[in-house]
């Protein structure tokens, strides 16, 4: 039998995460699957680390503010060191749909792919959340750019939601960005020869909360994920 790991990296998630853990936990239960659950309290100033210890969910409770890169990593070292064949970022406000775990790890289980990306612009009839107008757009030029780069199509470029394998857990845990760390890990992915496949998922809008990207920051990040990728894209593995 796999072992199967949701990793939920959370700042200030106290509206959320205690509704997230249950959603997954109650899934499980009714469709008698069993997946792990490992919360990465990336240095709340709120309530989110009182609220993971009143209701006794598995968590990890960094010191300091990480980021998402930091966080994330953290996610994946302790996959690796605890032996899971999945690893799944999942997002611990309200956003992904775990009835989708099941469909972003088909592929993995199938040996048909090593990272799976949950993604919502494949099919374009698919309702659900499909973010802002102008992160929208970002996400169309940073999959043109990583398009001409890596010579593949990847439509959501910065989707949270993703699967992967041993192989990718082991290349994570040991190397994973602080910054951009969706785009730039699925390029060096690509360029190192492994196998990447989107799957379509619906997402949700934020339950409650802030997100860690602000408006102001998009042309920053936009400059910056792109010089990122090209510099990724050009590096010999």
């Amino acid at each position: 039998m796999n072992k199967i790991l949701l990793i939920i990296p959370a700042y200030n998630e106290e509206e959320n995460i205690l509704k997230t853990y249950k959603t997954i936990t109650n899934y499980c239960k009714r469709e008698k699957v069993k997946y792990d659950v490992i919360v990465i309290n990336d240095g709340s100033t709120d309530d989110t680390k009182e609220i993971c210890e009143n209701n006794k969910i598995p968590t990890i409770n960094l010191i300091n503010n990480l980021g998402i890169g930091g966080a994330v990593q953290t996610g994946y070292k302790y996959a690796f060191q605890n032996n899971y064949d999945i690893a799944i970022q999942f997002d611990g406000d309200g956003q992904h749909d775990v009835r989708y775990v099941e469909k972003i790890i088909a592929p993995i289980l199938k040996k048909e792919s090593d990272l799976v990306i949950g993604s919502r612009f494949i099919d374009k009839n698919t309702d659900g959340f499909k973010s802002t107008l102008s992160r929208r757009i970002g996400i169309k030029l940073i999959s043109w750019l990583i398009n001409i780069v890596c010579k593949k199509r990847i439509f959501d470029t910065t989707s949270g939601f993703r699967a992967c394998n041993k192989k990718i857990i082991e290349e994570f845990a040991n190397s994973y960005p602080v910054e951009y760390p969706e785009p730039i890990t699925t390029v060096e992915v690509i360029k190192k020869g492994y196998n990447v496949k989107e799957v379509t998922v619906k997402m949700a809008e934020r339950i409650g909360g802030e997100s860690s990207i602000k408006a102001w920051k998009s042309v920053y990040y936009m400059i910056n994920v792109f010089l990122s990728i090209i510099i990724v894209g050009t590096r010999r593995y």
